[in-house]
Parts: structure tokens; sequence; C-alpha cells
């Protein structure tokens, strides 16, 4: 049976309230773990150190335990600073501090649930006169995050402290894909010219170019699999929106977007360049980028980057009718559009700029009917 277990928010509250504890009752003692309140339910979380720092100030670290879920933060230590001091203008301070990550504002990127999660578990232990200030630190996220899509989502430098619940369910593959596939179910039966958005940022770009929130379905990794949905519960076309280094693996075939499953974005971009008529040194260097975003800026550089990322948003769309065709047997028009991890978009085809203008019409329609 799957096994349980915790967000990223609820290690990190429970490292504060653990050096919080200790800074007030200097215990000597080691302490072992500590109890959580999850609104709702409760948990014990275990922790792996603490020790007072100066007078007013103390340091716990807590261990990441997802669960079986598949989640790269599994046994990621989670430090927290805490120094108590008098009170100003609020009982509590929260700072992002080196491995959480940033919004495009600045601001660090700890969410309203782990903040509500702080204020239940810490609130309560603060004196009328004094402030509480917590600093969370992951040493590992600023790496760890290299390998998440989490500056094509708007959030950089680091992890974020994200979620809905303290709770880390795993759930199946089929059982997220199963989701996805019933939300698309809905939307078609109302919209027949549907929008793929892949990842957060997806959805501000929908936004920046008037695109009715009717029309967006999310699709995580499963594209492919929901392509076909699409065509066989009866829409006419899919603009398919997304960051370059997710969306770019359409071009080389590969319709499970995980990188656990497949990831050829550099092979890819290469193979790009190579039929663009570039030569072995510019492909050479595609090939020696460590992200797809490196690569991209290479391409700018070079003066490449429109000539190379116009040729993948074609073949995107064409791979993807050609994959809807094969395995649904019914025709379904693709757009796509590709962005860059700040949003800003780097190439669409002829069918896309289509696409997106016929919504933008419904969308007036609409607005003028309603």
């Amino acid at each position: 049976m799957a096994r349980t277990g915790y967000t990223l928010p609820v290690f990190a509250v429970a490292a504060a309230k653990a050096a919080l504890l200790h800074l007030q009752t200097r215990n000597l003692e080691t302490l072992q773990s500590v109890a959580i309140d999850l609104m709702p339910g409760e948990a014990t979380i275990p922790i792996e150190q603490v020790a007072q720092l100066e007078v007013d100030s103390a340091l716990a670290i807590a261990i990441s335990d997802p669960g079986d879920n598949l989640d790269l933060t599994r046994n990621t230590p989670i430090w927290a600073w805490v120094k108590l001091q008098q009170r100003n203008s609020e009982p509590l301070i929260l700072e992002g501090g080196e491995g959480v990550g940033k919004t495009a504002s600045g601001e660090s990127a700890i969410y309203s649930y782990a903040r509500r999660l702080f204020e239940a578990n810490l609130l309560p232990l603060i004196p009328p006169d004094r402030t509480v200030t917590v600093s969370i630190i992951i040493p590992e996220g600023r790496q760890l995050a290299q390998r998440t899509s989490n500056e094509a989502f708007g959030i950089l430098e680091g992890l974020s402290l994200l979620g809905t619940s303290g709770i880390s369910q795993p759930l199946s593959a089929e059982e997220h894909l199963e989701e996805f596939r019933q939300i698309l179910q809905a939307k078609v039966q109302h919209q027949s010219d549907l929008v793929f958005c892949i990842g957060s940022n997806g959805m501000q770009v929908a936004q920046r170019l008037s695109i009715p929130e009717t029309a967006i379905v999310q699709t995580g990794n499963w594209i492919g699999a929901l392509l076909v949905e699409a065509a066989l519960r009866g829409a006419e076309s899919v603009l398919l929106l997304g960051y370059q280094g997710k969306l770019i693996k359409l071009a080389g075939g590969i319709f499970n977007t995980s990188s656990h499953l497949a990831d050829a974005k550099l092979e890819i971009i290469s193979a790009a360049v190579v039929r663009a008529g570039s030569s072995l040194q510019n492909v050479e260097a595609v090939l020696a980028a460590k992200t797809a975003d490196a690569a991209y800026k290479i391409l700018v550089e070079l003066e490449l980057a429109e000539l190379v990322f116009q040729a993948l948003a074609n073949t995107i769309s064409q791979k993807a009718q050609a994959f809807v065709q094969k395995y649904a047997n019914v025709p379904l028009k693709v757009g796509t559009v590709l962005f860059d991890r700040q949003g800003k978009i780097i190439a669409r085809d002829a069918i896309a700029v289509q696409l997106i203008e016929g919504l933008k019409l419904v969308k007036k329609i609409n607005s003028t009917t309603n």
C-alpha cells in the first residue's frame, strides 16, 4: 500500500517550531520531534538537529519525507533559523533564505497555505512583547530547482513552499491522468477549440493573449494522451502553449514529457540547428549546454534562435497532428506557441496565430452577449 508523506511547508514549519521551542525552554536535551497542526489534522515530525546559536537565535533541521510520491525533495534538509526579539510591527516575520525560490517580483516563494501553517503553529508560542523572525533555508534548493520547471513557472533561484495541504498523498500515474481526462471532457462539451497550457506560466501567457478560461486545459506531462482524448471527444483544434524546454520534446516524438521517461531536449534542438544549415561548432555548443534555456540563450547570441525555434514550433504541430491521426484516426488541427522561462513568446506557427485570433473573437462575442 502506498505510504503518504508530507509537503515541504510542513517540514519548514516543524524546523521553525523546534528552533523556537529550544530557544524558549533552553532545553539542553535534543528535541526529537514536534507536533504540527496541519489544518486539518495533526502530524508528528522528526527533528534531525536543533541548536542555540546566540542568546536570541536558534537553528533546527528537519528532513523532507514526501512518502511514496516521486518527489525530488525526498531526504532534503530543511533549515529554520529563528530569532526572538522585542516586538515591533508584527509578531511573526517569514523570510526565504538560500535555496528558497523567489517570484518574478522578488518576493520569497512562500505561498498562502505555508504562511497559514506557520501562523497556526508559531503564533501561540510567541509572547505578546516579542517578535519572531523565521528564515527558511534549503541548502540544496538552488541545485534541486535546476531539475524542475520552476523557472518556467516564475519561481527563480530555488524551491517554493507551495501546496494546499500538508499531506503528500501518492497518486498513481493512472489516477493523475484520469483527473486531467475528466477536466478535458467537461471543457470540450462547451468548447471545441482548446488550449493546452503546460505549466503555470502557460496560464499567464494565455491571459496575455486574451484566451478565454473556458478553453484552457491543464495537461501535466500527458500531452499525447490528452491530444488523442480531445480528438475522440470532438475537439476541432488544440493550441499547445508551453515552455520550450518542455514542449520541444514533441518535436522528437516524445509525447509524455516527464523527464523520468525521456529527455532529449538538447538533441532535438541540435537537430533543428543542423536542419537550419548551421555549423558543426554551433551544434556542439548547443549539445554542451546544461539546459534547454542555456541552449536557447546560446542560439540568441548566434542569431539563430528565431529560425531554429520557428522550425521547432512547426515540427511540433505537424508531429502532434500525425500522432492524433495515428491513434485516434480523426483529424485535429494543432498549433504551437513556445515561450522562454520568463514567459516571453519566442515562436508560434501559422496555425497558432489563426487559433489565437479565433479564440479572441469568441471571447469578444461572449462578453458582448453576456
